[in-house]
């Protein structure tokens, strides 16, 4: 009896330390802040200050289907438009953040109002120390249900001569 006291004790101690230890409210406003001030960098042109909120394998993905890059490709992208003093400009309309069961990782998705109208975004974040850091992000295009087909029509041609090149490399 005694050592089921004692272990139901240590259950309870070893739980309590490890939710004390996680505060879902003070990281969501942590990656909030994180989100806010990395798009706030980009509308402001800080280069160095904008890839910092990155680990160095983050990966972002863009709205054209070429746009998958790692930081460096990235960051070689991105450095012209932030050269010119304005990179883009995205503000959060909307953002949702869930947790692992770890707490050591987060995921979210964004409705952002930029000079595209309204976009989608969505990433992948992970602590490091007490820092949470973007690891992956995908910018989309939303696209009214009524007008996809409009918009197929338009990318087409694009999309076809991507399909034809790809399906060669998989050979």
């Amino acid at each position: 009896m005694k050592n089921i006291f004692l272990l139901s004790f240590v259950f309870l101690l070893c739980s309590a330390f490890t939710i004390s230890k996680f505060d879902g409210k003070k990281d969501k406003e942590k990656i909030n802040t994180v989100l806010d001030a990395w798009h706030k960098a980009a509308a402001e042109a800080k280069y160095s200050h904008y890839f910092k909120f990155m680990t160095e394998d983050a990966i972002f993905i863009g709205t054209d289907a070429t746009e998958n890059w790692n930081k460096a490709e990235f960051q070689a992208y991105a450095k012209p438009f932030f050269d010119k003093g304005k990179a883009w400009s995205f503000s959060p309309l909307e953002r949702h953040i869930y947790f692992d069961k770890t707490a050591e990782v987060a995921w979210f998705d964004e409705l952002l109002k930029t000079q595209m109208k309204i976009c989608r975004g969505s990433g992948v974040l992970v602590k490091i120390g007490e820092e949470w850091k973007i690891k992956h992000y995908v910018l989309s295009m939303t696209i009214p249900n009524d007008n996809v087909d409009e918009v197929v029509k338009v990318k087409s041609a694009k999309d076809d001569e991507l399909l034809i090149s790809l399906e060669k490399e998989r050979r």
